[in-house]
Order: C-alpha cells, then sequence, then structure tokens
C-alpha cells in the first residue's frame, strides 16, 4: 500500500497545537502553584506579625504542602513548633530536613544545629549534647560549645563544662576562668560531702590559683578549714579574701567574727570589721561588729548604739527595726506586736536579688537559680542595693 503523504501534512500541526496547549496548561499549573506558595508564606508572616502563632503555623504547613522543596519554609515551621513548645514536631520537621539527599552543606549544618535546640528546650540532654558535638568545624560551633556548657552545667557534670570552658577561652570567646573556679568548688563541695577532705582541699586551692580575686574559692575553702578543726587558717584565710575581695565583706563578716572567737583574735577581727565598715557600711558587717562587741570585754558603743550610728549614715528599715526591738516603748504592752510587724516588713529588704533576672532569695548563691548566671547576685541585700 502506497504511503500518503497527506496524513504527516495534517498530523505535524496538530502535534504543534497539542504540544503547544500542553506546555501552555504546564505553565499555567506552574504559575498557580507559584502564586498560591508565596501567598501562604505571606499570610503566614503576617499573623506571625500579629502574634497569632497557631494560624502562622496552619499558613506555614500550607506553604510547605504547595512547596515541599523550600528548606526556607521548613526552618521557619520547625522554629514556631519549638517556641510553642511542641519540641516532638519540630523534631520532626528538622528530622526530616536532615534526611533530605538534595540539601545544601550550609542548610544540613543549620538544620542539625536547630535539632540540637529542639532537644536542649524539650529537656533531652543526651540527645542534645549528641546533637550538638555534631556541629564541631562548622561556621555553629561556638553557639554548640556554649549550649554544651549550659548543658553540662545542668547536669552538673562539672568536668566535661571545664573542658567546653578551657576550648571556648582558647578560640578567644571570653575569659572563663571564674567559671572554671565555680567548677572547681563544686567538685570539692561533692568531696567533702563524700569526707575526702583533701582532695577537696586541693581542688579548693587549685581554684584560688585559676581565679585570685574570686571570693568563692577562699571562703569554701575557709569553712573546710573550720570543719576539720582548723580555725586559725579559716580567719587567716577569709582576711586574704578581704584583701583580694573587698566587696565581698558582707559575706564574710559573720564567719569571719565566727572564726575570730575561736582562734581568740577577736580585737584583730574586730578592727579588721569595723576599717572596713567605715570605707563601705554594710549591715551584715555591723550585725558581726555587735556580735564581736558583745565578747569583748573592753568599754564598747552597745548594740543599739551601732544601728543609731548606722541610721545616720544609711536610710535602713532594718537597722530601725533592729534598734526598736531593744528600746522600751511608751506603750510596752504593744511592743511585741510593733515588732512582729516591723520584721515582716523587713524580710523582703534582706533578701539577695539577681542582677540578671530579678531573682529573689532569702540566702546568696553563686549561681542564680532562676536564670542559671554565675557571680549575678551582688554581695549586699535589697535594701542596701
Amino acid at each position: 500500500m502506497d504511503f500518503d503523504l497527506s496524513w504527516i501534512l495534517l498530523g505535524l500541526p496538530l502535534a504543534f497545537v497539542l504540544g503547544w496547549l500542553a506546555s501552555r496548561f504546564d505553565l499555567r499549573q506552574l504559575r498557580i502553584e507559584n502564586h498560591q506558595a508565596p501567598k501562604a508564606y505571606f499570610k503566614g508572616l503576617n499573623f506571625l506579625l500579629n502574634e497569632q502563632q497557631d494560624q502562622a503555623i496552619d499558613a506555614f504547613i500550607e506553604a510547605v504542602q504547595n512547596d515541599p522543596d523550600t528548606s526556607e519554609l521548613h526552618f521557619a515551621l520547625g522554629n514556631l513548633f519549638r517556641r510553642r513548645g511542641e519540641y516532638e514536631r519540630a523534631v520532626r520537621v528538622h528530622e526530616h530536613l536532615l534526611s533530605r539527599g538534595d540539601l545544601s552543606l550550609a542548610d544540613r549544618q543549620r538544620a542539625q544545629h536547630a535539632l540540637a535546640l529542639d532537644y536542649l528546650k524539650a529537656g533531652l540532654l543526651d540527645r542534645a549534647e549528641a546533637a550538638l558535638l555534631k556541629l564541631e568545624g562548622t561556621p555553629f560551633e561556638a553557639q554548640a560549645q556554649l549550649a554544651l556548657l549550659a548543658n553540662y552545667e545542668r547536669s552538673r557534670d562539672w568536668t566535661h563544662a571545664a573542658q567546653i570552658a578551657q576550648k571556648l577561652e582558647r578560640s578567644n570567646q571570653g575569659s572563663f576562668n571564674g567559671r572554671l573556679a565555680h567548677y572547681l568548688c563544686e567538685q570539692a563541695a561533692a568531696c567533702n560531702t563524700n569526707q575526702t577532705g583533701e582532695q577537696a582541699r586541693s581542688l579548693l586551692q587549685e581554684a584560688i590559683a585559676t581565679a585570685p580575686a574570686a571570693a568563692r574559692p577562699r571562703i569554701d575553702l575557709a569553712s573546710l578549714l573550720a570543719s576539720q578543726g582548723n580555725p586559725q587558717d579559716a580567719y587567716s584565710t577569709l582576711a586574704e579574701c578581704l584583701e583580694c575581695a573587698p566587696t565581698a565583706i558582707p559575706l564574710i563578716a559573720a564567719a569571719l567574727a565566727g572564726y575570730a572567737q575561736d582562734c581568740g583574735r577577736s580585737h584583730e577581727a574586730l578592727e579588721l570589721l569595723k576599717t572596713n565598715y567605715e570605707h563601705a557600711p554594710s549591715l551584715d558587717v555591723l550585725d558581726a561588729i555587735v556580735a564581736l562587741e558583745a565578747t569583748v570585754q573592753t568599754p564598747s558603743p552597745t548594740a543599739r548604739d551601732w544601728y543609731v550610728r548606722h541610721l545616720e549614715r544609711e536610710p535602713s528599715l532594718v537597722a530601725a527595726a533592729k534598734w526598736i526591738a531593744g528600746e522600751k516603748l511608751e506603750h510596752e504592752q504593744f511592743h511585741p506586736q510593733v515588732q512582729r510587724a516591723l520584721d515582716h516588713a523587713v524580710k523582703p529588704l534582706t533578701r539577695y536579688r539577681c542582677a540578671a533576672c530579678g531573682f529573689e532569695a532569702r540566702l546568696h548563691f553563686w549561681q542564680c537559680p532562676g536564670c542559671q548566671a554565675w557571680d549575678s547576685y551582688p554581695p549586699r541585700r535589697v535594701e542596701e542595693l
């Protein structure tokens, strides 16, 4: 049978038309998808700016469904889940990113860092540690080391915390000598609890060498020496502390007075405390002076006289309450009620306040229980700040 060329002439235009229609359909579909994805993205951004996180999450999920290959949408969605406390969903998003073979190295490192933050926020410290260690040698290394440091501090792993702090200092991320001294003091406290006093003493002496201007190592060492029946060396250690860290005298005064009485150096300690009080009046130092003078057999002002002198220099409700406690009132039968009211009113003024987060506590902490900052508690009480 002869081949009819007319079919070819008719088929070529038809194939061209069908191809053109198919391409137009694909382009139209692509434009629709590209239009929908940015629209959903900007809608989510608008919700975020209006602090409507639930609606923002729905919008970003829609955007991800329209364009599943866009990593930025996944990052935005994962961060939103983490901020809302939905850590399991955040982990799934970032693990999905890491499982993609087409992800660039920079985005892979970014996803690894985000996954580590998810674990940290969720309190999964072991998984967080493993995820953070994978960031060594990446642009996120410094941030990962800081997070690792906080992680080790939370788990009270002072040995590993010290190793990370030393790495950070070597990489010029700041001075970590103060923290290293605290880590040694924490280890010494654990040794002291386990009745290994010599090891604790060695750790505290290392802490003093690490941070000579820090108050805590000498305060802890003095306490250890006193517990071992050596008040003489305990007193000398605190006297050295006054020279190295004079601002810490409110924390030292009471213990200094007690050790002085135990080793027969009350007069020397009294003069030392009076000299420091003249330079920087403090209620804790004043209380130590009053306690020592009660044991010294020499003419001296009474406790109430000292509190009056303090009121002349510093307006203090705490000092006023202590003065009134020894005063005979005109209506003495009401004195107990008045005193109870005053004592209740001054309680908040005798607390310590964290300078970083404002957390108040009855006791002085070297690390804030609220924000975990070190050395954020001034040695003076709230009334004296």
